[in-house]
């Protein structure tokens, strides 16, 4: 039974897991598709944060933060564009859940460039 309950918690972290990494790519496209306006910094966010905001960035953060906070329990996230104005382009997607349901995060870290 031990074995099993193990199984089964283990199957769900890596569900979760998934989860975040597919979320984490969503938001890098969106970013993509509206290139010139994040590297800007308009798609900056933190965690705790609401996204606000008119246009297409605020629209892509709010979707993707009520995507994080469905799909991953206590879910959210932030996004941080570096060298905003020079040597543009690094982001770094955080995104945190409530894996155990112990309110201690778990955070999954991508870093990519636009």
């Amino acid at each position: 039974a031990g074995l099993q309950a193990a199984s089964l918690k283990n199957a769900n972290t890596a569900y979760l897991r998934s989860q975040a990494t597919m979320l984490s790519h969503d938001i890098v496209e969106r970013m993509r598709v509206n290139r010139t306006v994040a590297l800007s910094g308009s798609y900056n966010i933190a965690i705790g944060s609401t996204a606000g905001g008119s246009g297409i960035a605020g629209n892509d953060l709010s979707e993707w933060k009520r995507n994080l906070s469905q799909s991953l329990p206590a879910g959210d996230g932030a996004v941080a564009v570096t060298g905003v104005g020079g040597a543009q382009g690094n982001v770094q997607i955080t995104i945190q859940w409530d894996d155990d349901g112990d309110g201690t995060p778990t955070s999954f870290i991508m870093q990519t460039h636009l």
